[in-house]
């Protein structure tokens, strides 16, 4: 199948009700032109570079979304090319965050990444850490939380399940309460092997890269 029918079918899956991010790391800007054709506007980047040279290079109109790990360093490259980042995993990284795009007069919306899996290997703020990180963006005047994003470990759907669910209970709690700068309104879950769990778990937006674009040829 093409680009666009994978999406088409995709789009048709989820409903209205469910972001799709097209998730065009490593892709070429004539991959994703096919995609930016049948009228998608919001592509997902891993990494700050890339992201910065396809924001510089494709369509004006399109959100682009931060979804791999951000260092401190390379905060100041996304200042005011970024609609969304989905990766904020720790107190240092905000006050980066907050500190650089303040110096530039611009809002930056995020989404705290959360470590579900209590994986070493990937990023994200584990549970118990979560308050800490809370109270600081009510200190922030550059920073506002949107919502959750979750990578969760590889398993069967059991498990993908029991860690979907985990994050909506998160997701669900913070809601009910009043926080500055903070409203759960993204709830970011899914890849292209379990998307359909993660919606059907509450996922209110889904990351999709392989699914659109077929596996990805690392030769290259």
């Amino acid at each position: 199948m093409s680009i666009k029918e994978n999406i088409k079918k995709i789009k048709e899956e989820i409903g209205d009700n469910v972001k799709l991010l097209v998730v065009s790391k490593t892709r070429s800007l004539e991959e994703m032109e096919e995609a930016y054709e049948i009228g998608e506007r919001d592509f997902a980047e891993n990494k700050v570079q890339e992201l910065v040279y396809k924001e510089e290079n494709f369509h004006k109109d399109v959100n682009w979304h931060l979804i791999g790990k951000l260092q401190t360093n390379k905060v100041k490259y996304i200042v005011g090319k970024t609609a969304l980042i989905h990766s904020l995993s720790s107190v240092k990284l905000l006050q980066m965050i907050e500190k650089k795009f303040g110096e530039s007069n611009e809002i930056a919306n995020v989404l705290i990444q959360i470590n579900i899996g209590r994986e070493e290997s990937k990023s994200g703020i584990l549970e118990e850490d979560l308050e800490e990180l809370i109270l600081e963006v009510e200190k922030c005047n550059f920073v506002k939380v949107k919502g959750i994003m979750v990578i969760i470990p590889k398993g069967d759907e059991e498990s993908n399940r029991m860690y979907f669910r985990k994050t909506k209970e998160i997701f669900d709690d913070l809601k009910t309460k009043k926080f500055k700068n903070i409203v759960m309104e993204t709830l970011s879950m899914g890849m292209t092997h379990d998307y359909k769990i993660a919606i059907e778990e509450g996922a209110n937006t889904i990351r999709v890269g392989t699914g659109i674009f077929g596996e990805r040829d690392y030769s290259k």
